[in-house]
């Protein structure tokens, strides 16, 4: 049984890919007593009213966490948090960085505050894993995210809230995805564009992935960062997986962009644990009183988590089993 069961629940970006889905998952096995969408979009929120056939537990709130107030007044008698809204695409920050800087660090922030003002009981934010050695400007405001999001447990620490991250790689089906592009472009002969032939990244289903923060809520103490172990595969194996036999052409790494992705660092490794399916990055300090370092096994010296020397791979034909349950 989660904690959650049972809970008022508030989901920031809660009209994106994967708030839709925490969201049906929430209402069918977990019995919220109310579920709190926040976001800013007026059309989204109302074609997701549509997706939950108006189910009365649930709550809408447009808003921007750019405004603290209005996300005080949102948490206003909620359990618990899921932090999902975020300004995501690499190249979109590279030419916008000031709009990212204002999302993903001052919105964490006025989450922090709005959190802690309405005694909510445990925050889990979203991570991603291009925060670990951040080379692109997304990355880096992700970063930044997730260390005020560790070090909100001292801010916090004569109230009940606490906070911990969650870290991973891309989510297969989400929105923005690739795959429906490449699908299009095969059905019509065309060739697909691919960023470079040797690119390698982290893939998980929304199904794990909303799992994965639904345990996180019930494991957390307050500022771990949990990183689930998941496969990595080849660009080409997904486009053989994607459209079988097509023709292709490189383009070109995208501005900000990786050739491989990590999650965890080598010098992050040193403070982490394994434990069964998941990794734990303790916080860098943990004084704020009634921090308990979990059980689990540490890294051996010199282990870095990245897509390129991970070792679960999916193969063309694991792939297409999970796209066939996307379908």
């Amino acid at each position: 049984m989660s904690i959650l069961e049972g809970s008022s629940i508030l989901v920031t970006g809660g009209t994106g890919s994967f708030g839709k889905a925490f969201i049906r998952y929430a209402l069918d096995n977990l019995n919220p007593r109310r579920i709190v969408i926040f976001s800013r979009d007026e059309l989204k929120q109302y074609e997701a009213r549509q997706l939950f056939a108006d189910d009365p537990r649930l709550r809408w709130f447009i808003g921007d966490i750019r405004d603290q107030f209005r996300l005080t007044r949102a948490m206003h008698n909620v359990d618990y948090v899921v932090h999902a809204a975020a300004l995501k695409q690499v190249d979109t920050a590279e030419y916008n960085p000031f709009e990212f800087v204002k999302t993903n660090i001052i919105g964490s922030q006025n989450v922090v505050e709005a959190a802690i003002d309405a005694q909510v009981k445990k925050v889990v934010a979203l991570s991603t894993d291009k925060a670990s050695s951040p080379l692109n400007l997304y990355g880096a405001t992700k970063l930044a995210a997730d260390k005020l999001f560790q070090s909100a447990n001292h801010y916090a620490s004569g109230y009940v809230t606490r906070f911990s991250v969650v870290r991973y790689g891309n989510v297969m089906g989400s929105r923005g995805s690739v795959i429906p592009y490449w699908r299009k472009l095969a059905a019509a002969g065309e060739s697909l564009p691919v960023t470079d032939d040797r690119m390698t990244r982290f893939w998980i289903t929304l199904p794990q992935a909303v799992q994965f923060v639904v345990d996180s809520f019930d494991q957390m103490s307050g500022g771990e960062l949990y990183v689930p172990r998941i496969p990595s595969m080849k660009l080409v194996d997904l486009i053989e997986a994607v459209a079988p036999g097509s023709k292709t052409h490189e383009i070109g790494i995208r501005p900000g962009e990786k050739l491989h992705e990590e999650m965890i660092s080598e010098d992050d490794s040193r403070r982490t644990l394994l434990l069964e399916n998941r990794y734990v990055v303790l916080p860098t300090i943990a004084n704020w009183g009634g921090y308990t370092v979990p059980a689990g096994s540490p890294l051996p010296d010199g282990f870095a988590y990245r897509s390129n020397t991970n070792d679960l791979w999916l193969t063309p034909a694991d792939i297409q089993n999970l796209l066939e349950t996307l379908d």
